[in-house]
């Protein structure tokens, strides 16, 4: 059996890959402790500083990115398994990581999909792709943050109206409000988002990853505690050995050379 979850290493880009394509890529267990594995695979390895999600839609007529949970495997008793204890539905929505994640989107990514979407950090979607959280069709609701992700994406009236309908709308749409990042033609998402995270990585890492904690915080704490880890955050950034290569790299006219110390 292939690796329903695959990880690949190019230069200083870990790409991981849901490889369900003929279940619509939902997620099971298995898909679960996967992508947990390959997540804790991205955190540890210190020459790889972004990461990229994406899916294998080979064979399917109608593209799917991720149709959410397995509802054969819900269906029979395994519901608890597509959860893990650290990372939440898929071992990812609410894993705790310092390394930006960008989503890759070919296809439909709904509900537990959409979530797995939205707890990324960035978004690169071709024309084809749509986002939605259905669960109000099925009488439930979207149990993996969508519900308060996706108001913060959005905003709230037109995230009230997803989800209390339960329709998707289109890349197009997402783009417009400000929850895609970029637009690229079907079959090229993948290149665009390495293209995308090349550019994350020619920043320094400690920075991207410090200022990636404070935006994400800014959400629900209040201005005091921002500005606390602000500057503790500033004070780590500013002692280590890539904020003087950066200061050197300038003052001699060239590029730095960023390790991540």
């Amino acid at each position: 059996m292939s690796n329903i979850v695959e990880y690949e290493v190019r230069g200083k880009i870990a790409i991981i890959t849901l490889n369900r394509p003929e279940a619509r890529n939902a997620v099971n267990g298995d898909v679960a402790n996967r992508l947990e594995a390959a997540i804790d695979k991205l955190e540890q390895d210190e020459n790889v500083w972004v990461g990229i999600l994406t899916a294998n839609t080979a064979g399917q007529e109608r593209p799917v990115f991720s149709a959410g949970a397995d509802l054969k495997a819900i269906n029979s008793g395994q519901a608890a398994a597509l959860n893990t204890s650290r990372g939440g539905f898929g071992g990812f929505v609410y894993r705790d990581r310092k390394k930006p994640v960008i989503a890759a989107v070919d296809g439909l990514a709904t509900a537990g999909g959409c979530e797995l979407v939205l707890a990324c950090d960035m978004l690169v979607a071709s024309t084809r792709s749509a986002f939605g959280l259905a669960e109000t069709k099925r009488n439930l609701i979207p149990g993996a943050g969508g519900l308060f992700r996706l108001p913060r994406a959005i905003g709230r009236a037109v995230a009230m109206e997803a989800i209390f309908t339960g329709d998707s709308f289109t890349a197009q749409r997402a783009y417009e409000l400000g929850m895609v990042n970029k637009l690229t033609e079907p079959g090229s998402v993948l290149d665009a988002a390495i293209e995308l995270a090349n550019r994350v990585c020619t920043a320094a890492p400690l920075a991207v990853w410090a200022s990636r904690k404070i935006v994400l915080a800014a959400a629900t704490e209040s201005d005091e505690t921002l500005i606390d880890m602000t500057n503790k955050a500033f004070g780590a950034v500013l002692s280590s050995e890539d904020t003087k290569e950066g200061l050197t790299a300038f003052i001699e006219k060239r590029p730095p050379n960023w390790q991540g110390k």
